[in-house]
């Protein structure tokens, strides 16, 4: 066998192999559960879980099913970080915080949903249409679950790219089935034929999106609408991995997108009633101030109002800079830790405007998530993402009443309009913002929530003549609520360096302490803060095994 592996793989190439059947993975659910059901004695084995986002609640309701001691700490009045949702007007509008899609219903996510015993308990509503976009010489609406429809209709407006638009398609597909398909566990033999049994993976293992779209097309409009899902990963092509992007969008394209019904906040409450029901505790408006140790291992958490909490093992679902910058004794990570942390960058953040519209307009407008951009060229549109130029930037415009029927109130509408963000616009106001000094901060929001309205009045006439309630949120929102560094929407950047097999693990150097949350592994979005919690467990169910 060592001959055969000097004959064929560089050292580099299998540990890079090693790796990537690591993080893509499939979850041995069956060896998952056996080895909680083994581990124990687990009356002895206290998890204490910091924050309330998707992967904490997730890790812990996972625990707690399986019997583990469980008490979550959130700084915030309700759980759900990002999945959340609120009322105005007395209640006569409810908003949804953040979701457009999920592959609520499909892989990986499906299996967690019934790992934590809340797949029967919340409804995935399947979307009428994966997307429409609308540019400046096509209006294209992207048919759900449906590749060889989608394959078709981008072939009939660009024909002489058909056989490019199979390929990318085709590429995109096929990262998805090898990453749904691998096993579990896997010997060195699997390693070896890895390459052969993974071909798609192995090829665009160290691309870009830009790279591969350049390998299968020519035409810029064509490689503009096709890269166009950049905003849910928070980077332009040119530096955005290829692979991330193939298996996220490859997944919606095979699975179908979903929304909860009848709001994201719902998924958010079954997790915390799992934990609940086990006899566990979540504790909310309770900020954990530290992360206590003993002989270098975890010992506990510390809250604000100086409450100790004792735990075996710690899930931290805040943000990796705070976990690792203001939660634990700086002695306590390692340098060479710190440094790589120093490397990575905050992604983008949001900005979004929230419309409670004075009628009804479900069927009224084609398309629930719609896409409207200027031009066709990401780099220029990630661009104006982060000058937040509301002027240039893409925008989403979701009509959450053509999901389905009873979203809003009798004779209303609830829409959404957003942006990508940098932060540096927001940062001349952060002091001023955080004193409570408001007043420049909410005219340069009100402005740049006018602009949106009236763009958005492209796909929805006299959408500004409607509205009853208006609502927005900038990255320093972001920054308030979930207290995430510079308002980040996606954790870590999904860049070549942290992603997929290089991505941070969830696994810290601070024995018995774990990421479950978008700065870990795999990363942003309701599916991967949903696996950065299962990952989380099982590393930890490991540990203790």
């Amino acid at each position: 066998m060592a001959s055969i592996f000097h004959k064929t793989l560089s050292r580099r190439d299998f540990l890079a192999i090693s790796a990537m059947a690591a993080g893509a993975a499939a979850f041995d659910w069956r060896g998952l559960k056996a080895l909680a059901q083994t581990t124990g004695p687990k009356s002895a084995t206290p998890v204490v879980i910091i924050g309330a986002g998707l992967g904490a609640l997730t890790a812990g309701a996972f625990l707690a099913k399986n019997g583990y001691p469980v008490t979550l700490l959130e700084q915030h009045d309700i759980p759900g970080g990002y999945a959340t949702s609120f009322d105005r007007a007395g209640g006569r509008f409810t908003f949804e915080v953040s979701l457009h899609s999920t592959t609520a219903r499909g892989g990986a996510t499906r299996e967690a949903l019934e790992a934590c015993g809340v797949l029967d308990q919340v409804k995935a509503v399947p979307l009428p249409e994966m997307c429409r976009q609308v540019l400046p010489g096509h209006d294209l609406t992207w048919p759900q679950a449906d590749p060889p429809a989608l394959i078709g209709l981008l072939s009939r407006h660009f024909p002489q790219e058909a056989q490019g638009i199979q390929g990318f398609i085709g590429t995109m597909l096929k990262v998805s089935e090898e990453s749904e398909g691998i096993p579990p566990k896997m010997g060195l033999f699997d390693k070896m034929m890895f390459p052969k049994r993974c071909p798609t993976m192995w090829q665009v293992r160290e691309l870009t999106l830009a790279q591969l779209l350049d390998q299968h097309l020519q035409d810029p409009r064509l490689k503009g609408i096709l890269g166009g899902f950049w905003g849910y990963y928070g980077l332009p092509p040119s530096r955005l991995s290829a692979f991330y992007y193939a298996v996220a969008t490859g997944g919606y394209l095979r699975h179908g997108g979903y929304y909860y019904q009848p709001r994201s906040q719902e998924l958010s409450n079954a997790l915390v009633r799992v934990i609940e029901a086990q006899g566990g505790q979540v504790l909310l408006s309770t900020e954990a101030a530290a992360i206590l140790l003993k002989d270098g291992a975890v010992s506990g958490v510390r809250d604000q109002a100086g409450k100790t909490y004792p735990a075996q093992a710690v899930i931290s679902g805040a943000s990796a800079p705070a976990t690792f910058g203001r939660l634990l004794p700086p002695e306590a990570v390692p340098a060479d830790y710190r440094a790589k942390l120093a490397g990575y960058r905050a992604s983008l953040s949001s900005f979004v405007v929230w419309l409670g519209l004075n009628r009804a307009i479900a069927g009224q407008v084609p398309g629930y998530e719609i896409f409207l951009n200027d031009g066709y060229d990401p780099e220029a549109d990630y661009q104006a993402s982060l000058a937040a130029d509301a002027e240039k930037a893409g925008l989403g415009i979701a009509i959450y009443d053509n999901i389905f029927a009873g979203y809003s109130r009798p004779g209303t509408s609830t829409v959404t309009v957003m942006m990508c963000s940098g932060f540096e616009p927001w940062r001349p106001y952060l002091e001023d913002y955080l004193a409570g000094r408001k007043e420049a901060y909410r005219r340069h929001k009100d402005r740049l929530a006018d602009i949106l309205v009236s763009r958005a009045e492209r796909v929805i006439p006299g959408l500004g003549g409607m509205i009853e309630v208006r609502e927005a949120a900038t990255p320093l929102t972001n920054l308030r609520y979930t207290k995430n560094p510079e308002g980040a929407i996606y954790g870590y950047e999904q860049s070549l360096d942290n992603a997929f097999m290089n991505r941070l693990p969830n696994r810290t150097p601070v024995k018995g302490l774990y990421l479950a949350s978008a700065w870990g592994d795999p990363g942003g979005g309701f599916t991967g803060a949903q696996m950065a919690g299962i990952k989380a467990c099982r590393l930890l169910l490991e540990d203790l095994a």
